[in-house]
């Protein structure tokens, strides 16, 4: 009887051991029912702790160990060196291979907190340009590759020049981070947000493509601003239809703005390339981060960040009755208050109904706990339907397969890597591949099908 107390007691000791483990270490799978079942438990600062004390040597060797990777990613300067290749499944085991390449960019800093400004520097976008890979740091350094370097060990990366530092030091701004990268007609855009003596804003700047140098000029100036930084200021950029491109902006922690038609805040925006003149496509917004337009169905897909819970994917069908949609923030959301918001929202008694029940748009997908949701691909793949959806906190692409109409998901799975975040994702064609932005190393992923 007593050896069997031990071994029950030995076993709790290492199952809780391993649970504590989960949470303190910055690799566990944060979707994991169980693992937040013990977080609501265990407090996020008692986590740190334990971690700092009582799991300091396997702490501390998991620190050696992404050390050692930064020093070998610094060493190797623009060699874009391959550095790591793995195979992947997802549940129901679709099959992938994933190929990592270092990106000379600063690595995102977890320990500094997911919402620091600094960190608001260290998002990294790209773009694929024909033959090339256009890439771009959250400090606006720019670089490009041959995409065909990807089937090599080395992306052989150059480094572009370009006047983003200069537009900054001329007018007295402060660089909070480039918000986004994208490229149609011999032009570049970017999205970038800055801080001056009236405050917080973002705007779309624009430079002619050439491998030499990218002098970006002003091409959209929102001349709306926010007094706090935050990180719900949007920035994705994305084709549109004649000779338009679309702009998605945060609320920027402004409540009353997504529902104001006269603010920018909260909105997707058309402009039209020619004539800069801007139209309303949506409100009522929170924090869009993943844009795709489909010209032959005339659907936007728009991903947002919702509070805590609620991420969405949403549909906006504009070949219907309706010229401009609403998708309902902050009035109604599948997500709650974050802790120090259920003042205001109990006060305007929002959420107290669902978007249907208030006349707006219901997403289509949303997901609780949050996934962290950023950029979405449409694909037709094996003739389905299929939208990819990349994560920061989930660490993973969702894979979700719909019916001709787009009204319903007919298959779901997760692509899930351990201790990534990824912050932007393109899918090329004639690479047949899809590249990723991963935050943490930084790097570029090259992922594809196994079948």
């Amino acid at each position: 009887m007593k050896k069997l107390f031990v071994l029950f007691t030995l076993v709790i000791f290492i199952g809780l051991t391993v649970a504590f483990w989960s949470i303190v270490s910055q690799g566990y799978d944060r979707q994991n029912k169980i693992i937040l079942s013990i977080k609501k438990i265990i407090p996020s600062h008692l986590s740190r702790k334990i971690k700092k004390t009582i799991f300091f040597i396997p702490d501390l060797k998991e620190k050696n160990r992404v050390l050692e990777l930064q020093v070998k990613k610094f060493e190797q300067g623009l060699e874009g060196e391959l550095f790591k290749t793995n195979l992947l499944s997802t549940e129901k085991k679709t099959k992938f291979s994933v190929k990592e390449f270092f990106l000379p960019f600063p690595r995102l800093d977890l320990r500094l907190g997911w919402a620091a400004t600094e960190n608001s520097r260290r998002a990294h976008y790209l773009e694929i340009i024909k033959d090339k890979v256009l890439v771009i740091s959250g400090l606006g350094q720019t670089i490009y590759f041959d995409k065909k370097n990807i089937e090599t060990k080395k992306l052989k990366q150059k480094e572009i020049s370009n006047n983003i530092i200069k537009i900054l030091d001329i007018n007295n701004y402060e660089l909070i981070g480039i918000r986004d990268l994208f490229y149609e007609d011999g032009y570049v855009y970017i999205s970038l947000q800055h801080k001056d003596k009236n405050g917080f804003t973002i705007n779309v700047y624009r430079a002619e493509f050439n491998l030499e140098n990218l002098t970006f000029k002003p091409f959209f100036i929102t001349k709306e601003y926010w007094k706090n930084y935050n990180v719900f200021s949007g920035g994705r950029l994305e084709t549109y239809k004649k000779n338009k491109i679309l702009f998605s902006i945060g609320f920027s922690k402004n409540y009353t703005a997504p529902q104001n038609k006269s603010s920018f805040l909260g909105k997707i925006i058309s402009i039209d390339k020619s004539t800069k003149k801007h139209e309303l496509i949506s409100y009522g917004h929170r924090n869009p981060q993943g844009l795709e337009y489909l010209e032959d169905k005339k659907i936007i897909i728009n991903t947002e960040h919702g509070p805590y819970g609620g991420d969405e994917i949403n549909l906006n069908f504009i070949n219907d009755n309706t010229k401009e949609k609403n998708f309902g923030w902050p009035i109604s959301s599948l997500g709650k208050p974050y802790p120090g918001e259920e003042k205001i929202f109990k006060k305007n008694n929002w959420l107290s109904k669902t978007h249907k029940e208030n006349g707006f748009v219901e997403p289509l997908k949303s997901y609780s706990p949050a996934i962290g949701i950023s950029e979405v691909i449409f694909l037709k793949r094996k003739n389905i339907n299929t939208f990819y959806v990349s994560s920061l906190r989930a660490g993973s692409i969702y894979i979700l397969e719909m019916n001709n109409n787009f009204e319903k998901i007919i298959n779901e799975e997760r692509l899930f890597f351990k201790e990534q975040r990824i912050r932007d994702l393109e899918y090329d064609p004639e690479l047949n591949a899809f590249l990723a932005i991963f935050s943490y190393t930084p790097s570029v992923a090259v992922i594809r099908y196994l079948d």
